[in-house]
């Protein structure tokens, strides 16, 4: 019995120890795992050791704010969030949101069941962490990143080049990019370190992309003492090697596949000590039965030894190894720094109060928010705010107007024709006076029983029209016995009718801040629903990663903006439609009293 209790103790406290931050000085970290479905798909396998580029960018990683300077924050670890990784950066742009982190990947983290790694970041206090020797792999004898103003090999051989004439551009394939515009040439003079024997085997790799249609370019040359020369060359779009041993003698070997102008292509050459294997975007694209000696000449990058047939483009990523990389290897490394087929996938950030409960998607979108996006829901947020305070206060006021008039009606529709007469002496009780007090006044005696309704007020003003005129007609006539001409009746409907006029004006009033709801909201939605897709794509486009983790969450919280646009407009447009209707109805009262009011004055003084 005690064996089956400490089993479920165990595997009720593993995924407690699983999840066991690393350090509590660190505030964030993030899950970043390897597809495996992808390389199943691309038919690679897991190789024994690789690099893994993590590209951050607001698609998938939102608190750049949180990184302190240059990313000296930064730490990975392997998926047991106990074993340090070897890493570093390539560039860190937190102006523009982006960094470029290469990690080194053993065979543990390749081969687990669910290969990932974690990004912890969010300490002020850390000092730097990045490896960048350490970090590079021991075959591995160059490595030109082109990132910066120089040329600088990132491999502890420090064999740098003694001429770089290239520019640099930002449009690189990963980062920056080398330049080459057809007079370029990078030389990296004979170091020990950079001999090419063909007995140990070795590889070159770069990415490069061509402006134009290339006729004859040279992107690769080497020399040896007594084996000649050999070129990787371009022309008329396809890869061509070009070998020329000691005697002079030359071959030619032309790959498959072809170099499209404007598109970036993985190029790779590896040498065994009976042929030589070119790839093309991680595939070969032909083998050639060559026997090669050993190169420990100068190189040159962007043209030939003599500084001719210049390359018109950019590379990026240059490196060369002292063995010869299997295909698995190179395809690995295609799949990985491709911009179409990136293999990592990102997870939320997460906090060490958020690891017990997961965090809704809701809020996982809304922490996607970018600033501008923020600044329109801010905005929406107002109009929100303004609608809802112009409905609810609208409906109030009229409702109560249409309760007054109701009750107003009920006390008018009492007075029939042969009671206006009598109204004055009604509202007194004193018959003596009738003359005296104002004509049809008894409603209009007491002002605070129907000061609320809107047909009161028509009423009012129509009682003093009609009674300037009757009094200055003919003071000695009793009121009741006089009449009104036609003019005079179409002078106090006239008045009537303006008062009616102005009530609508207050009822309408307001209601232009719904319609600029209804109207406005949904476009300001979209607004911030394409700038943030617009910034989404862009700083995908930049840096380079392009697959549904890295652009669902951007795309998601831009569709935020249109969701808070119509969280606007549609209970706005509900609301205008039914004030509308219940002014409409109010209208119509005033219209009808009016002229029931007419009515009931031309009857009796006509």
């Amino acid at each position: 019995m005690l064996r089956p209790a400490l089993i479920c103790l165990f595997l009720m406290l593993t995924p407690s120890l699983a999840n066991a931050w690393w350090n509590e000085e660190w505030g964030f970290k993030k899950k970043i795992t390897l597809d495996l479905q992808k390389l199943k798909q691309e038919s690679i396998n897991p190789p024994e050791s690789a690099f893994g580029l993590i590209r951050l960018h607001t698609g998938n990683f939102l608190s750049f704010l949180e990184l302190s300077d240059k990313g000296k924050d930064i730490r990975l670890l392997a998926g047991d969030e106990k074993t340090p990784l070897k890493f570093y950066i390539e560039k860190f742009d937190a102006t523009n949101e982006m960094a470029f982190i290469w990690v080194k990947l053993p065979k543990e983290v390749l081969v687990a069941p669910e290969p990932s790694i974690w990004l912890y970041f969010g300490n002020p206090e850390a000092v730097d962490g990045q490896d960048t020797v350490g970090s590079q792999d021991p075959n591995q004898v160059l490595s030109y990143q082109f990132n910066g103003k120089t040329v600088k090999d990132a491999t502890a051989n420090a064999n740098n080049p003694n001429q770089s004439t290239n520019t640099y551009s930002e449009g690189g394939l990963i980062a920056d990019a080398a330049v080459f515009q057809g007079t370029q040439v990078v030389r990296i003079p004979p170091l020990p370190s950079l001999v090419m024997s063909s007995t140990t085997g070795w590889t070159i790799g770069t990415w490069l992309k061509t402006d134009q249609q290339t006729t004859d370019a040279v992107a690769f040359q080497r020399t040896g003492t007594d084996s000649g020369t050999i070129a990787l060359t371009i022309k008329s779009q396809a890869l061509v090697i070009e070998s020329t041993d000691a005697s002079g003698a030359n071959q030619v070997f032309t790959g498959q596949g072809t170099i499209t102008p404007g598109a970036w292509h993985h190029v790779a050459l590896t040498a065994t000590a009976d042929n030589l294997t070119l790839y093309l975007n991680g595939k070969v694209a032909g083998t050639f039965p060559i026997k090669t000696g050993e190169y420990n000449g100068e190189i040159t990058l962007g043209a030939d030894l003599t500084g001719g047939r210049g390359f018109v483009g950019m590379l990026d990523q240059f490196s060369i190894y002292k063995v010869a990389r299997d295909a698995n290897s190179i395809m690995f490394d295609v799949s990985m720094q491709g911009s179409s087929s990136a293999l990592f996938t990102y997870g939320d950030d997460e906090t060490p109060d958020s690891e017990e409960g997961g965090e809704s998607y809701f809020m996982s979108t809304l922490n996607s928010v970018t600033i501008d996006g923020w600044v329109i829901i801010g905005i929406l947020g107002v109009m929100f705010i303004i609608s809802w305070i112009v409905m609810v206060v609208k409906a109030i006021v009229v409702s109560r107007i249409h309760k007054e008039n109701m009750k107003f009606e009920e006390a008018f529709s009492k007075l029939g024709a042969d009671d206006i007469a009598t109204l004055d002496s009604a509202a007194t009780g004193d018959v003596s006076q009738q003359q005296e007090e104002p004509h049809m006044f008894s409603l209009a005696s007491d002002h605070a029983t129907f000061s609320g309704s809107s047909l009161y007020r028509i009423y009012h003003v129509g009682v003093q029209e009609m009674n300037k005129r009757l009094k200055t007609k003919n003071a000695s006539m009793p009121i009741h016995q006089q009449t009104l001409s036609s003019g005079a009746m179409a002078a106090v409907k006239a008045s009537m009718d303006a008062v009616v006029v102005r009530e609508l004006q207050k009822l309408n009033s307001q209601m232009v801040l719904l319609t600029i709801a209804i109207s406005g909201g949904p476009f300001l939605g979209l607004l911030g629903t394409v700038v943030g897709v617009m910034i989404t794509f862009a700083a995908i486009a930049v840096s380079g990663e392009v697959n549904v983790n890295s652009i669902a969450p951007g795309i998601a919280a831009a569709l935020t903006a249109t969701v808070a646009g119509l969280a606007v407009a549609i209970p706005a447009l509900f609301g205008y439609n039914y004030l509308g209707s219940r002014i409409k109805v109010v209208s119509a009262d005033m219209q009808v009293f009016v002229d029931e009011f007419i009515a009931k004055l031309a009857e009796q003084h006509t």
